[in-house]
C-alpha cells in the first residue's frame, strides 16, 4: 500500500485537500506530518491544488512502500513498490 507523507503546514494543505477527494486515499495526521495512504495509486493534479511549482516540488516528505513514478508540473503519482 503506497504512502506518502507531507508536512503539515498551510502551504501544503492544498496537496492533502486535493488527495482526499479520492475515496480510496485515507487522510490521517501522523505528527507534524499528514499521512495519505492507499491501496490503488495516489495521484495528485498539481493545478487543481493551485501550489506554485517552490511549493509542489518541496511538498513530499517521505514515502513509505511506494515510488514516484511521476513528478512533474502536472502531477504527482507514487504506486505500490
Amino acid at each position: 500500500m503506497p504512502t506518502v507523507y507531507v508536512l503539515d503546514v498551510p502551504e501544503n494543505r492544498p496537496v492533502v485537500e486535493v488527495a482526499s477527494r479520492d475515496d480510496r486515499v485515507a487522510v490521517r495526521a501522523v505528527g507534524p506530518y499528514t499521512r495519505l495512504s492507499s491501496s490503488a495509486p495516489i495521484v495528485i493534479d498539481r493545478r487543481e491544488t493551485g501550489c506554485r511549482h517552490a511549493v509542489w516540488y518541496s511538498c513530499l516528505a517521505g514515502l513509505a512502500a511506494g515510488r514516484v513514478v511521476q513528478w512533474d508540473k502536472n502531477a504527482l503519482r507514487v504506486e505500490a513498490s
